[in-house]
């Protein structure tokens, strides 16, 4: 019986392309639908018929709504539907490839984020969004004072402290008009400071609500914001191992292998780049105080730094933290810290 295999929607605002896969390897249709019809469209296929979609933008609502409804979903990452699409870039080729690529064996698929997640993502990057404000303020405000021969030491704290003393000091040779100025910067920095505080405490109080999160604090290095990336991003189901997840991150090393010769060099960069970055800059923070660590973790690092410097352990313990971050995220029951830091 020749049965529908998959359906491929290629989303977009207005106007959708569905794709029609069968289990011959044949083509029924693959046309155009508008968004007024695209759910009376689809619930004309046969409940339990498998969807895929590339993950982009409103996937996870639209992968939401089609599960709802009974059919399984599978998200595409971009990269793989990309080196499947052939001839010209248009919508119809698209979707004949999301069908193509639904199926191909080695697909990292995307698991569909619950609302919870997609909440403590859309707080975290607003707050990464005023966190890049306030910093372009900060450089502004360097930038212009030390045009009129006024510095200010590193650190956005002690401008802070001293813009104020620099706006109020008569002595100085800057121009009432950029006195001004200043002062409206100033009050900005302590506007987005206020706002940023408040969506760090709303961050806070949503991943509070989650389960794992108290149990990802433990890590060494993981903090809040942290722990909430894990939780919004990842998904523990869809990696076999810690591992698997590490080397999704892009902690692993690059691989140039030939003819049997196995050759390893700089980390992949894969993966999610915010995601990373936390994790790199949590490892730094462990990284501070080594030395005093008497436990597991610190005798490994100490280990880890002699025989191959103090930047690769740092990215050597960000694997670490991240392989335990799965374990925690996979596992129901309460997990032993030491047993963790005895992962190779």
């Amino acid at each position: 019986m020749n049965a529908i295999k998959v359906i491929g929607i290629d989303l977009a605002k207005s106007v959708f392309q569905i794709c029609v896969w069968m289990s011959d390897g044949t083509v029924t249709s693959n046309r155009k639908v508008s968004r007024s019809k695209l759910l009376d469209t689809v619930r004309q296929f046969p409940v339990d018929t498998p969807i895929a979609m590339e993950a982009c933008a409103t996937s996870h609502y639209w992968g939401r709504t089609f599960h709802s409804m009974g059919y399984p979903v599978r998200l595409i990452p971009t990269q793989h539907v990309k080196a499947l699409t052939r001839h010209q870039k248009n919508d119809a080729n698209d979707a004949l490839a999301i069908c193509e690529t639904a199926f191909r064996p080695g697909i990292h698929f995307v698991p569909v984020k619950t609302i919870e997640q997609q909440d403590i993502k859309a707080l975290r990057n607003t707050r990464q969004l005023m966190v890049e404000q306030r910093t372009a303020i900060v450089n502004q405000t360097r930038a212009l004072i030390a045009e009129q021969g006024v510095t200010i030491p590193v650190g956005i704290n002690v401008l802070q402290q001293q813009l104020p003393d620099i706006i109020e000091d008569a002595d100085n040779i800057i121009s009432l008009t950029l006195r001004r100025f200043l002062f409206s910067l100033l009050e900005n920095m302590h506007l987005l400071n206020e706002h940023i505080n408040t969506l760090e405490h709303e961050i806070a109080a949503l991943c509070q609500q989650q389960p794992k999160y108290k149990t990802l604090l433990t890590i060494p290095g993981v903090g809040p914001l942290i722990a909430a990336a894990f939780l919004s991003e990842v998904n523990a189901e869809q990696f076999t191992n810690g591992r698997q997840l590490s080397a999704w991150c892009g902690l692993v090393p690059r691989q140039h292998s030939s003819d049997g010769k196995n050759m390893l060099t700089s980390m992949t960069k894969n993966g999610n780049r915010g995601l990373r970055t936390l994790i790199i800059h949590g490892a730094r923070a462990v990284m501070r105080c080594v030395q005093k660590r008497d436990d597991a973790l610190g005798k490994w690092l100490r280990k880890v730094i002699e025989r191959r410097g103090k930047m690769k352990a740092t990215i050597a313990l960000a694997n670490k933290l991240t392989r335990i971050a799965w374990r925690l995220l996979a596992e129901s029951t309460n997990f032993n810290m030491s047993m963790a830091f005895s992962i190779n």
